[in-house]
């Protein structure tokens, strides 16, 4: 037995952490180099329960929903995989969040619950959001929040050793657990169930604001399990986790594909070239994942240092199109000859398709791979609905266990997602060839991508309009060699008013993410537009492209 037996639909995550702690209870679970934190899977469990002990303590009840803002801290994987024993729904909070987005997204998740850290890029950032948000925390007794803006947020929990007014810290919560018994959460934990949601994660939406994907462990476990066989994973394996763990990518097919698999999770902190070398030199790491930037800046170090990569055989590329050089170079520098390319979407909890190790090279720069294990995908015509014929190009769509449950509070949303018959529409373009691999060729709506995050103008827009200057604003994506796209708005400004772009951007700061915030601002006295007066955003993209001099970077995104 090289990987943990189970069997999907009938087992929770919760339960999986004690069925591996059970079957490879010795094995290393969790490593964090530079830390000097080593757990094995009969430790890592004996933390969780106590997480799940603290957070019963705290009040918080099964279905309860608590938000995590926060980096790669070893606490994100306590919380994600002792929370479920507990009952409890694990919302991810997105790093670059400020002010604006924290908000909207404890208000309409009804989160009871924040976990946060003092900050990424200053050490305290996000204590000074959430005091901005809510400025009754500091005066305020831990457990005890009265927030106008957020009524049913009730505990803050700082990761940290300072203490912060209002807060309960890390420690304090493992200590409230002590007080419930083994009894106690064995019969909280055995009222959880594998349709439960277990984890929520927003994506932003063509028409407003960002939507809570509602997923369970069924979805999680599956899809976890799927992409962990199409890289043949083993009890052996030590992936090294580079990705951020609020994103699917990294809480998904980083963390949960190690523990279906038995295998050690090596995360870094923040993304770093050099730690991560360090941390695959060091842990002999088989598995590495990223997004093609991340191998780019890594394979650029390699020409500075020698590291020794020479145990990594496989891992998943994605997020962004896979240039054929990187991945060459991925393959004979750091000697990944297995490496996959995966696709999907959040609320396919996330793979939809991916190419397998014995597909050869042209394969999987070329195309995105095929189904997933016991996961359906058709083309069909997006105007008809009909199923295309192989080859044509047309709207990627899926069926199976991975789908979510819904967005939450959204049964609008999720029926224009997902249809009568089951199938989650992804607004993808995409071909499909006799054996079944996709070319993902386009977008049906106007979502931008930068650096490998998904960015939809919808969301900008929205923001930008509570500026009071502002008459009307639209934001389109301009190629970019160095992001693949960025931001750029034009703006409309009320009569006699004027604003600069130096202003606008400070307007966004802190309020926005950076990522979000537009790299370019454009007045315009009126947009181009159609006979029935519908906007032309395809002229807008093609006019800043001109303006901004990327002719020449739009034909190296396309080649």
């Amino acid at each position: 037995m090289n990987k943990p037996q189970f069997k999907i639909g009938n087992i929770t995550i919760g339960q999986l952490v004690e069925t591996v702690a059970d079957q490879f209870g010795d094995n290393q679970a969790l490593v964090y180099q530079k830390q000097g934190l080593d757990y094995s899977y009969k430790e890592l469990n004996t933390v969780c329960n106590k997480v799940a002990k603290g957070f019963m303590a705290l009040g918080v009840e099964r279905g309860d929903n608590v938000a995590i803002w926060a980096n790669n801290v070893p606490e994100w994987v306590y919380a994600q995989f002792g929370l479920p024993k507990m009952g409890a729904v694990l919302v991810t909070v997105n790093t670059a969040y400020r002010s604006f987005e924290l908000e909207y997204l404890m208000k309409q998740s009804d989160s009871t619950t924040l976990v946060l850290i003092g900050g990424v890029r200053d050490a305290d950032e996000y204590v000074k959001v959430i005091n901005d948000v809510c400025p009754e925390l500091k005066d305020s007794k831990p457990g005890e929040l009265n927030s106008s803006k957020l009524p049913k947020l009730k505990n803050v929990i700082y990761i940290g050793e300072e203490k912060i007014p209002g807060t309960f810290s890390w420690d304090d919560v493992i200590a409230l657990g002590e007080k419930i018994s083994d009894a106690e959460l064995e019969a909280r934990h055995a009222t959880c169930k594998p349709d439960d949601v277990v984890n929520m994660q927003y994506t932003s939406g063509t028409t407003g604001f960002p939507k809570g994907v509602m997923l369970t462990h069924t979805n999680l476990i599956g899809n976890a399990l799927s992409m962990a066989d199409c890289m043949n994973l083993t009890a052996a394996d030590s992936l090294c986790i580079t990705v951020p763990f609020f994103h699917c990518f990294g809480c998904v097919i980083g963390n949960l594909c190690s523990l279906v698999s038995g295998a050690t999770m090596a995360p870094v902190l923040a993304f770093d070239p050099v730690v991560v070398l360090e941390t695959i030199e060091a842990n002999k790491c088989t598995v590495i994942h990223g997004v093609p930037t991340m191998f780019i800046a890594e394979l650029e170090e390699m020409k500075k240092k020698d590291y020794d990569t020479s145990h990594i055989r496989t891992g998943v590329m994605a997020g962004a199109p896979c240039p054929i050089e990187v991945m060459k170079q991925v393959v004979e520098v750091m000697g990944a000859d297995q490496m996959t390319i995966v696709y999907g979407q959040t609320e396919a909890s996330p793979g939809v398709t991916q190419t397998r190790v014995t597909d050869s090279l042209d394969l999987r720069v070329t195309t995105v791979g095929r189904a997933l294990p016991n996961v359906e995908v058709m083309i069909i015509d997006p105007d008809s609905g009909k199923e295309l014929p192989r080859g044509e190009q047309g709207e990627l769509i899926t069926r199976g266990y991975h789908v979510m449950k819904g967005y939450y509070k959204n049964p609008k949303a999720t029926e224009q997602t997902i249809d009568k018959d089951g199938w989650l529409h992804t607004r993808d373009l995409a071909t499909m060839d006799d054996a079944g691999n996709c070319k993902i060729t386009g977008r049906m709506g106007d979502m931008i991508i930068r650096g490998g995050e998904n960015i939809y103008p919808r969301e900008i827009e929205e923001f930008l309009y509570t500026n009071d200057l502002i008459k009307d604003v639209q934001v389109v994506g301009v190629p970019s060699v160095k992001y693949g796209e960025e931001v750029v708005a034009y703006v409309q400004m009320k009569p006699d008013e004027t604003t600069t772009e130096a202003d606008l951007k400070a307007f966004c700061k802190g309020k926005i993410a950076f990522h979000k915030t537009p790299a370019f601002f454009m007045f315009i006295d009126e947009y181009p537009v159609t006979a029935s007066g519908k906007i032309q955003k395809y002229k807008l993209r093609d006019m800043a492209t001109e303006t901004l001099g990327r002719e020449a970077d739009a034909k190296v995104k396309t080649a």
